[in-house]
């Protein structure tokens, strides 16, 4: 039979909008990857979902796997038969595994003797009987964090299962997944399709869909039926859609059958900050905020219906009476925030668990303010009005907007501190302090917020890891990994200049725990720190390479400013034509060294050098360092790679002329000397030795 397209959809209960492409994606990369892996021919593999469903067709899927032939290896023939050419029981038995008969085995001729040989083949499955195991493998990879049972069987998942679609071709593919008998019969839009729906081939399930259910099954178009229904509604309003991109997709995983309204509200309610508003509409409601050419928000939004109304009119309503109440809620909070002033809520914070071992917000904010002064002192910056900002930022979560809208953390303080007449710099550093939130945001734009940031993402940071809570496998309840990268992305693209060490060892000596088992803490620390330093220069540049990377990562720069500056050098080095030449020299070094156990440089003593390559390798050296030593004080590494790129000539005559490990102790520890001089003064820049040259 030819090969034919494969639909496979599940029937559920509305899926959770905000995993929802994540489970599409996964569900078809499974669902590939098991077809592969049972050796099942196929084309190309399209994903598909809806709030109700997740759907998969394949392309030119094969009926059967191919017979596979082998040819397994027995006993020699000398112990399978006896003198008289009976067969003996190794020969029996090798046949008895084999599932052949004695007379069917095989002989074979090697180097060492004559063995028994069986060729066996292994009839391949039909593509129906593998398929329901292959679909009930793909879901139970899903990433799905809790799973959900219902009725009595023991089926299992993210939310209730009420059919399943299994056709191959046009056939039915026979069988059961999680409980359920394949069919080919599907639900459609739950108010405007009529009852279930024949589906008669992968080919026309989209068409069939969208005709008979009213459900647009394709993720993507939908979401561009969102993008565009809210765009032209908007400009019906003389506007745009604000921060649309944050919700098309969220709002693609609610509708079946998007249908975009124009709504308005009070004007008053443009009083609020503009924050509040965005947040009450997207958070709340996943409306679209509509703005004017100049960015000023409009009394009006946009809102996607699921369905199409016989009485839009009605639907635009309902919607603007829900949103009314909120908005009127934020401007309620608005106004009785302000009545207190954010010093006068300091107090309060030490009534307010931040984490057990780790005390109080009131507890987090003062350690805050230590690391923040700490580091300001560092890079020369004035302190008081950052150590003030780190006193207030966390005072706005008492507010009652904070408490409506959590979203809004920072962002409320930045305005009830202008509000209590703090200064620009304080209220800008309290509104900055927790970018980068996460990756791809924005970092803050005023050197205090920046230095706010990352005193506050370091105490978090020390704060867990003393508590013995540190990220294990996926689970990071805490955000650290997220915090770890606003440190790096902090540190590299602002240019904070700072110890990285010393900084993280002064956050956890301020820990409740005080200094007991710091320097183990930090080590564990950096390591924690560095591991998302990889991810993140990995990511950043794709030329880049892990060994290059490891190779600056085994000196363990200080700064990550620094570090920065190191790869830089060594990329560069990489296209130099002495690279390949050097770092297989700077190979041959270490492993020279660590066979001698030579760990620690000594002084060269010129009289042992013998005239020609070595008198000429010390030379070189000592030239290199007088020039390379004042470029590696201004962190000048690429041009001191390019300096040292120069003895690649001296270091090659070195090795094809001089017997390093020389009869005479006084001589050979001399050479191993001078070669130790020679690797520190790369090491000063990299591990040169580590790097994987073509």
């Amino acid at each position: 039979m030819k090969p034919a397209d494969l639909l496979v959809e599940i029937g559920t209960e509305e899926l959770p909008p905000k995993a929802l492409r994540g489970l599409m994606d996964a569900f078809a990369e499974n669902l590939g990857g098991a077809l592969d892996e049972a050796r099942l021919e196929h084309g190309d593999v399209h994903a598909y979902a809806s709030p109700r469903r997740l759907a998969v067709i394949v392309d030119k899927l094969s009926t059967g796997q191919e017979d596979r032939r082998s040819s397994q290896k027995g006993p020699p023939v000398s112990v399978a038969y006896d003198d008289d050419g009976n067969p003996l029981p190794p020969a029996t038995a090798f046949a008895k595994k084999c599932g052949v008969g004695v007379a069917d085995l095989q002989r074979i001729k090697t180097d060492k003797g004559e063995w028994l040989a069986a060729e066996t083949v292994e009839r391949g499955k039909t593509t129906a009987e593998l398929l329901p195991a292959l679909i009930e493998k793909a879901l139970a990879d899903l990433p799905i964090p809790r799973r959900m049972r219902w009725g009595a069987g023991d089926a299992e998942f993210v939310r209730p299962v009420h059919w399943i679609v299994v056709l191959h071709g046009t056939d039915v593919v026979d069988g059961a997944v999680m409980g359920i008998a394949c069919g080919n019969t599907t639900m459609g839009h739950r108010f405007h399709s009529r009852g279930p729906i024949t589906v008669s081939a992968p080919s026309a399930y989209l068409e069939t869909l969208e005709r008979e259910g009213r459900v647009v099954a394709d993720f993507d178009v939908r979401r561009e039926l969102v993008r565009t229904g809210a765009e032209a509604k908007a400009k019906a309003a003389n506007g745009h859609v604000v921060d649309g991109e944050a919700l098309y997709d969220e709002v693609a995983a609610l509708v079946e059958w998007p249908v975009p309204v124009l709504g308005s509200f009070d004007e008053a309610f443009l009083e609020l900050p503009r924050e509040v508003v965005v947040s009450t509409l997207t958070g709340h409601q996943r409306y679209f905020p509509i703005a004017d050419d100049s960015g000023a928000l409009l009394p009006s939004f946009v809102t996607v219906a699921n369905l199409e109304s016989k009485e839009p009119d009605k639907v635009r309503d309902g919607n603007e009476r829900v949103i009314r109440p909120r908005l009127a809620d934020a401007a309620f909070f608005w106004d009785s925030d302000r009545r207190k002033a954010l010093t006068t809520r300091r107090e309060a914070l030490r009534d307010v668990v931040y984490q057990r071992g780790l005390g109080s917000l009131y507890d987090k904010s003062s350690r805050t303010a230590e690391i923040a002064a700490w580091i300001a002192e560092r890079l020369g910056l004035e302190g008081s009005s950052i150590v003030r900002a780190a006193e207030l930022c966390k005072c706005d979560l008492l507010t009652g907007m904070v408490g409506e809208f959590p979203d809004l953390q920072g962002t409320m303080g930045r305005y009830y501190a202008i509000s209590d007449g703090e200064s620009d710099v304080v209220a800008e550093a309290i509104g900055e302090h927790y970018q980068p939130r996460f990756a791809g945001d924005a970092l803050p734009a005023t050197e205090e917020g920046r230095v706010l940031a990352m005193a506050d993402k370091l105490d978090t940071l020390a704060g867990i890891f003393t508590i013995g809570k540190k990220p294990s496998g996926n689970r990071d309840p805490f955000g650290l990994r997220r915090s770890a990268l606003g440190v790096i992305r902090l540190s590299i693209e602002c240019g904070l200049d700072l110890d990285l060490k010393a900084l993280i060892e002064h956050a956890l000596e301020l820990q409740p725990a005080g200094k007991e088992g710091v320097q183990e803490l930090a080590e564990s620390l950096y390591t924690f720190i560095s591991d998302r330093l990889r991810r993140y220069f990995l990511d950043r540049d794709p030329g880049l390479d892990t060994e290059t990377f490891d190779a600056v990562m085994a000196r363990q720069p200080s700064s990550l400013v620094d570090f920065e500056l190191r790869l830089q050098a060594v990329q560069a080095f990489l296209q130099l034509d002495e690279s390949q030449s050097l770092a297989s020299a700077n190979k041959r070094i270490a492993n020279i060294l660590r066979q001698a156990e030579a760990t620690e440089t000594s002084d060269i003593d010129e009289g042992l050098l013998e005239a020609g390559a070595e008198r000429a390798l010390y030379d070189a050296l000592v030239a290199a360092e007088a020039t390379v030593r004042p470029l590696l004080d201004e962190r000048n590494y690429t041009n001191a790679l390019r300096e040292l790129a120069a003895l690649r000539g001296p270091v090659d005559r070195f090795f094809d002329d001089v017997m390093v490990m020389a009869d005479e102790a006084t001589v050979r520890s001399n050479r191993l000397a001078l070669l130790a001089g020679l690797r520190a003064l790369f090491l000063d820049v990299a591990d040169i030795s580590r790097l994987s040259v073509a």
